[in-house]
């Protein structure tokens, strides 16, 4: 296995480039971009690597072996000795399609010797927890999935997605591994912490908050936020929801805004809601969520038995990089020395993070979190 990478300001730079990208012969190839530099890059490298499954999406900020970046495109190319993979991508027509939308992608993979899935999805209008949900059900719990939604810089208006037909702000791209001397680990971890008290879902439907002990869920919300309301939904970056069971025992799963809804005084959330838990409010410092990325490291390398060169694959959401500012490139810096030298690392700050919590455990739709997928060839 071979990976390089280059990260481009401007698809000027892509020219002088595309050699280094060529001279390992890849035969995967991703790509997370701002909307702009991703669209433009997307034919130039259709016309350079028109055999190589290419996949990618937007971000609001681009992950690599240099740390973090606002702006840029950061392509991988990755050659695979005896392994392969198989795209497959579908139309998502809706937030009520996510299920079927997974159903979809899950039935183009051939089911034979797949090893792993990653998935990129766009990450406004979509139900995370249906997405996968709808693929597992087809895949079965024996495949792990992993992968993310799509950003775009915390506007939650519009996101893209890339596959082999181009750049889509509609669609979901999935990609199966394929080879018995693959090696697939992952981990996720936050790093949050709760505070206030839990308060119990009275009202909700999947991934929609209508009422927290009886009121409006966002005028509960508001109340908390304070001088913070009047910038939501990006400001609910900031405090997420800690999903609780009916006892109040914690379920390890937590909620980002996606959207307000001022007239019904709803919440929309990235992935599905327990609609007989309890939600409560959460905080978190830098020197936590720093903490929080070295722990999904070591959860994933743990799962690894190899040495030699590897790809790791970061999604962090987007709230992780509000709260941290200028140290966000921390949590970068400590997932690198988990993995040392030799594995060469990419991803993005997302809307939505998928991954199972450890182990053979189900996949999960995760906020807040540092999810990372590391491949290597045994």
């Amino acid at each position: 296995m071979e990976v390089t990478q280059v990260t481009l300001t401007s698809a000027d730079e892509l020219t002088a480039k595309l050699q280094g990208l060529a001279s390992i012969r890849p035969n995967f190839l991703l790509a997370f971009g701002a909307e702009s530099l991703l669209k433009a890059v997307a034919v130039p490298l259709a016309t350079a690597f028109a055999s190589v499954t290419r996949v990618g999406c937007t971000t609001a900020g681009e992950i690599s072996s240099q740390g973090v970046a606002d702006g840029t495109c950061v392509v991988t190319a990755v050659r695979f000795d005896s392994s392969h993979v198989v795209e497959s991508s579908t139309v998502l027509n809706g937030m009520a399609d996510s299920f079927a939308a997974g159903q979809r992608l899950g039935q183009q993979l051939p089911s034979k010797d797949l090893k792993a899935v990653l998935v990129l999805g766009q990450g406004v209008a979509i139900n995370g927890s249906e997405l996968i949900a709808g693929l597992a059900s087809v895949l079965g719990a024996d495949v792990p999935i992993t992968g993310g939604l799509a950003g775009d810089a915390a506007a939650f208006k519009e996101s893209w997605v890339l596959n082999g037909n181009g750049v889509h702000n509609d669609q979901l791209v999935c990609v199966g591994l394929y080879g018995d001397k693959l090696s697939y680990a992952h981990g996720s971890f936050g790093g949050w912490q709760p505070f206030g008290p839990a308060r119990k879902v009275t009202r909700s439907e999947q991934n929609i908050l209508y009422e927290l002990d009886g009121e409006p869920a966002l005028e509960v919300y508001k109340r908390y936020l304070g001088e913070h309301a009047k910038d939501l939904p990006a400001s609910g970056l900031l405090f997420p929801f800690a999903m609780l069971g009916s006892d109040h025992s914690e379920v390890g799963l937590i909620r980002t805004i996606l959207g307000v809804d001022e007239v019904a005084g709803s919440m929309t959330l990235a992935g599905d809601i327990e609609s007989a838990g309890y939600l409560r409010l959460m905080h978190a410092s830098t020197d936590a969520l720093v903490d929080g990325a070295e722990s999904a490291a070591q959860a994933a390398q743990k799962m690894w038995a190899g040495s030699g060169a590897s790809l790791a694959i970061l999604v962090s959401c987007v709230g992780r990089k509000l709260v941290m500012g200028g140290r966000v490139d921390e949590e970068v810096e400590a997932v690198g020395d988990v993995f040392g030298q030799k594995a060469v690392l990419t991803g993005f700050y997302s809307n939505g993070e998928i991954s199972p919590f450890t182990g053979n455990a189900p996949c999960k739709l995760h906020n807040q979190t540092m999810t990372i997928t590391h491949i290597a060839e045994m």
